[in-house]
């Protein structure tokens, strides 16, 4: 058994939402855009804020693990969008097209040959592509629950505030 190939076939169906975990595109794909703004009680963000803050912090981890002359946003201001911003259906859909091309990148790297998941990255301070690659997964993973736990409240409520 190759040991690398079978590690990093587990990797891509981590990523792409296998498993106990849902995908990223049954998420969003039916989310009602007249919901993307709404507010549920205690829930502190939005459905969108919470889809451009998985974009923001995949984009981060893929920049950093391919560019060592990437600079991460300040922690943790820059992974949120502002209260102020309040998207429209395009803004959704360029926040879902950019996620998805970022982890398409993200399954690349893992993908490719070359790629050594245990290296430490050269820029790093001991992280390493398969690391990098969990840590998308997770990421991931925790904040498409809170979609969607987002999801039902709204729907139930008819829609929050």
């Amino acid at each position: 058994m190759d040991k690398d190939k079978a590690l990093r076939e587990h990797l891509l169906y981590l990523l792409r939402g296998g498993g106990a975990h849902v995908d990223f595109d049954s998420v969003v794909k039916d989310f009602a855009v007249e919901f993307i703004n709404r507010r549920v009680e205690n829930i502190p963000y939005t459905a969108w804020q919470v889809v451009e803050h998985m974009r923001i912090a995949q984009w981060d981890i893929l920049e950093f693990s391919r560019r060592a002359d990437h600079v991460s946003p300040p922690w943790p201001k820059g992974y949120w969008p502002t209260d102020d911003v309040v998207p429209d259906a395009q803004a959704w859909n360029e926040s879902i097209g950019a996620f998805r091309a970022d982890l398409k990148a993200i399954e690349a790297l893992v993908e490719h040959p070359a790629t050594d998941l245990f290296a430490p990255i050269a820029h790093g301070d001991g992280q390493t592509a398969l690391r990098e690659a969990l840590l998308v997964a997770d990421h991931n993973a925790y904040h498409l629950g809170v979609l969607v736990a987002l999801r039902r409240a709204l729907e139930a409520s008819g829609g929050g505030k």
